[in-house]
């Protein structure tokens, strides 16, 4: 018997008719003799309501109490889900993230997952029961205090239990049919891919892909649980995330973000050790700086650009001006007006020339490049946040329709 895990995010369980519509194609899932662990998301914008309610009540609501709030989205879906698969003769039975085992660090609003206890789930499992579990959520074992894991959380809560209970695969139910080229809103004739590698995708949700989040594609990277990504409202095969694909198309995918900002601390001494204090000190601040440069140093002075989430720029900004004054650094800067594109493509590897095809696109289209940071499979722009989405078109429309790399040369 298999054990399949499947997780369905917050359109898909936005109302009743949704949240019955998933107990019947779960309750499909274990009458074809599966076993099957369910996780759910908070049903529609309920976790954005619930943000903005705190933020009515609260100048500043503490981080803590947050995540005491927001996990009661996850726990409404998932008992109502359970009473749904009642209905359908399925026994089930709801569990929190802390009676999952769920263990995380002590990070409130971005917790990462430490271990898993799954004896509870294992139980479930055993007596023939479909269990669901509340996504997105944690506990930490050393304050007993719940803990949230970020946007996107119910990805990686649905494929850390996938690796802890062995699962042959972790389907991840969304409003979409699966991974595209790019965004369909932005590119309508963007295509679905009927497989990508792990580090392809990996490279695609930290390029700000929301269609994944990145923690949940490196949990099953390293455990090797295929992802299987498609659509909740239809039957239709999405695309399969896994180690190896047949064809590496030179670019698979496009992704963008416009939710970093670009901080500059100016004036920097160019010597030895210095850029190690300041990201030192970014680090200790919990900052998540994302790409990097450094201007060539004139007078012995240099100046260290590099990005962050909107979320941690208060953070990153302070961290800079406490740097000012240890370093005689001469000042620090905060652009918000920014955003990032990135192409991906494990065909990059070995073909040549596909760096110069980017800029010159995004030249003749009169598209400045404030920052540019590239991996083997990925090259990344920051550009003005206003030219973002034409970023996009012009360079799917300079890729499409894709090359395999084998069939280059």
């Amino acid at each position: 018997m298999s054990l399949v895990v499947q997780k369905y995010g917050g359109t898909s369980v936005a109302d009743s008719t949704r949240i019955k519509a998933v107990a019947r194609r779960v309750a499909h899932t274990k009458r074809a003799g599966n076993d099957v662990v369910v996780v759910v998301s908070a049903m529609g914008k309920q976790t954005d309501e619930m943000i903005d309610l705190a933020n009515q009540v609260s100048a500043r609501p503490p981080a803590r109490e947050m995540d005491m709030l927001l996990t009661a989205g996850e726990r409404i879906s998932m008992a109502l889900l359970a009473m749904a698969l009642h209905d359908e003769g399925i026994p089930a039975l709801s569990l929190t993230g802390t009676q999952a085992g769920i263990l995380t660090d002590s990070s409130h609003g971005e917790a990462k997952i430490t271990e898993i206890r799954g004896d509870r789930v294992s139980q479930g499992i055993a007596a023939d029961q479909v269990v669901i579990v509340a996504g997105f959520q944690g506990v930490n074992p050393d304050s007993m205090d719940v803990t949230t894991l970020g946007r996107g959380g119910s990805d990686a809560t649905a494929v850390a239990l996938a690796a802890a209970h062995s699962a042959t695969v972790c389907e991840i139910y969304t409003d979409v049919e699966g991974v595209y080229t790019a965004d369909p809103r932005i590119i309508p004739d963007a295509r679905k891919l009927d497989e990508i590698s792990y580090d392809e995708m990996l490279e695609l949700a930290a390029g700000g892909a929301g269609v994944l989040m990145a923690r949940s594609v490196e949990v099953g990277r390293k455990f090797n649980i295929p992802l299987h990504v498609r659509s909740s409202f239809m039957e239709r095969e999405g695309t399969w995330v896994k180690e190896e694909v047949m064809e590496e198309a030179i670019i698979s995918g496009i992704a963008y973000d416009t939710s970093e900002a670009k901080v500059t601390l100016r004036g920097v001494p160019d010597r030895p050790g210095v850029a190690a204090t300041i990201f030192q000190k970014l680090a200790d601040a919990k900052v998540n700086v994302d790409m990097i440069v450094q201007n060539v140093a004139e007078d012995g002075c240099t100046d260290i650009s590099f990005t962050v989430p909107d979320s941690h720029v208060d953070s990153a900004q302070a961290t800079t001006t406490q740097l000012e004054s240890e370093l005689d650094a001469t000042g620090t800067s905060v652009d918000t007006d920014v955003g990032k594109v990135s192409l991906v493509g494990a065909g990059m590897r070995s073909t040549l020339g596909v760096a110069a095809r980017v800029f010159r696109a995004l030249g003749d289209a009169g598209i400045n490049i404030e920052m540019i940071s590239t991996s083997s499979i990925r090259i990344s722009c920051v550009v003005a946040k206003g030219v973002v989405e034409d970023a996009v078109r012009v360079l799917h429309a300079e890729f499409d329709p894709p090359v395999i790399a084998e069939d280059v040369g």
